[in-house]
């Protein structure tokens, strides 16, 4: 490839490259439509619920666009591999393009055309990685099998859909966020306490990272087991019993991380930031299930918005500097990006009890944070994500 045409194709020059930007700017614009639509009243797709239209979009669009641009960039350094580049990456965007915009004219797009659109992403990026994987005989293949659940509980949904059977398509959606908990919690566990040891390390802190060899070996069963359960039975008593569990599981090994000494480290620090919010959202769950409190019941925010949500901007911004040859350094944007982020997830889950009486207000005023946060990724990472690296290397 020449260097012209290599300039003109960086948007495509690494896999992180258009699903971080394409998460960030459908972050920003997908809940900004949402609040105007739910401030309005209209239904995006009349054979769903709004809020099923919303949580999809947030899980199959907005996180599976981050998921692909990860392990895209992850499998070739796991592996020793090839980066992926060019036409490949073109054609996923495709993909991806084509399922949100079938989700987005809404239901003048016939059902099976909607299906069509939406189910050749998550495939495409399998087909895409797992021959390295295999080849290499990578630990990290079990996440294939993670991917194949997704993508059937995006099936599953739009089976509901077709049919009309909503609660078939509220488990779906359940479960693609107990899936998306279980990637957060494999993934998240060696990147935060790795990223935080280094950073640490690098500053002269003596602060070691403790690793608990009981709870490394109950967590991935406890959060697989919730999410059977909630899928299952989510107001179940079993089900509040496994998510506190699960929660007390990850606020033991949270500890050992020295989230505290990382205060001064805003890239580092939103890492914690954003698994802290795993604990926080599973007591949430098993209070609200087990207790009926009524400040408990916007659990499901401090899981999606706050844990996958935050993790995403998190890694985000730190792997599109470590990718592109620039020093991990947080630009004050990104920090108050992060702020915003942070402060958007307290008031969604924290704001509808503290506040009674204002629910529609605190919706919109969540809302605006969450999407001026991706903003401010966007003015400082859109040019980075579309830019050759600084060190001249290819990707």
């Amino acid at each position: 490839m020449s260097r012209a045409a290599g300039k003109r194709l960086v948007p495509f020059a690494y896999g992180f490259r258009p699903f971080f930007l394409l998460a960030g700017l459908f972050a920003a614009v997908s809940i900004a439509a949402w609040l105007w639509a739910y401030g309005a009243g209209a239904i995006p797709d009349a054979r769903m619920p709004p809020q099923f239209w919303h949580s999809h979009e947030m899980l199959f669009g907005f996180i599976a666009a981050a998921m692909a641009g990860f392990l895209l960039t992850a499998v070739p350094s796991w592996t020793g591999g090839r980066g992926f580049s060019g036409p490949p990456l073109v054609l996923l965007t495709a993909l991806w393009l084509a399922g949100r915009i079938a989700f987005g004219v809404g239901d003048s797009v016939p059902v099976a055309l909607l299906c069509l659109a939406e189910l050749a992403f998550i495939p495409a990026v399998m087909l895409l990685i797992a021959p390295s994987l295999f080849r290499s005989g990578n630990r990290n293949r079990p996440l294939l099998a993670v991917l194949l659940a997704f993508w059937a509980m995006d099936a599953v949904f739009l089976y509901g859909v077709a049919t009309g059977d909503t609660a078939i398509a509220a488990a779906a959606l359940r479960g693609a966020l107990g899936l998306v908990l279980v990637l957060v919690t494999v993934i998240g566990g060696r990147v935060v306490p790795a990223f935080t040891r280094n950073a640490l390390n690098q500053a002269g802190q003596d602060a070691p990272i403790r690793s608990y060899a009981v709870v490394e070996r109950l967590i991935v069963p406890v959060m697989l087991g919730f999410a059977l359960a909630n899928v299952v039975a989510p107001s179940g008593t079993v089900t509040g019993l496994v998510a506190a569990l699960a929660a007390a599981v990850q606020g033991w090994r949270f500890s050992g991380w020295q989230g505290l000494r990382t205060a001064s480290l805003p890239i580092v620090a939103i890492l914690h930031v954003a698994y802290l919010w795993l604990p926080i959202g599973l007591a949430l769950k098993a209070a609200f299930v087990l207790g009926g409190f009524a400040w408990a019941a916007y659990w499901q925010h401090a899981l999606g918005a706050g844990a996958a949500g935050s993790m995403i901007l998190a890694v985000m911004t730190r792997a599109a500097l470590g990718h592109s040859g620039r020093p991990l350094q947080a630009h004050p944007l990104t920090v108050a990006a992060y702020l915003l982020l942070t402060i958007a997830v307290v008031v969604r889950v924290f704001g509808p009890p503290m506040i009674p009486g204002h629910y529609i207000a605190v919706v919109m005023t969540a809302g605006t944070l969450w999407s001026f946060a991706f903003v401010l990724y966007l003015v400082i990472y859109a040019p980075i994500l579309v830019s050759p690296r600084v060190d001249g290397k290819p990707g």
